[in-house]
């Protein structure tokens, strides 16, 4: 059964970093747009960054310039480097893998950036 695995998340101080991984077992990447979303609490899950099979990136202006995404084949992996953390970029991290009509999400990570 194909299933993503985050990993990486903590508690860091404003300014800090962290690197996030989203490890896939049972499907290996192909044709597939990858990306990572958040979720604070009371708020509504939204799109951070995403990547294609060509290494096309998109990111939400909100993180433009402190994440950086990026993917490994050889190890079916998709990282997210967040530097220069804020304290409103606490939240729960998601990654999906889209394959035409089927979406695969992970289950998350937390993530706490303290002032």
């Amino acid at each position: 059964q194909a299933q993503l695995v985050e990993s990486g998340g903590g508690l860091v101080q404003a300014g800090g970093s962290l690197r996030l991984s989203c490890a896939a077992s049972g499907i290996m990447f192909r044709n597939d747009i990858m990306g990572w979303f958040r979720q604070a609490p009371g708020k509504q899950r939204e799109l951070v960054a995403t990547i294609t099979s060509g290494g096309s990136t998109n990111y939400a202006d909100s993180v433009k310039g402190r994440f950086t995404i990026s993917r490994d084949y050889a190890k079916n992996t998709v990282y997210m480097q967040m530097n220069s953390l804020k304290p409103e970029d606490t939240a729960v991290y998601y990654c999906k893998l889209n394959r035409g009509s089927m979406d695969i999400w992970g289950k998350g990570t937390l993530v706490t950036v303290s002032s």
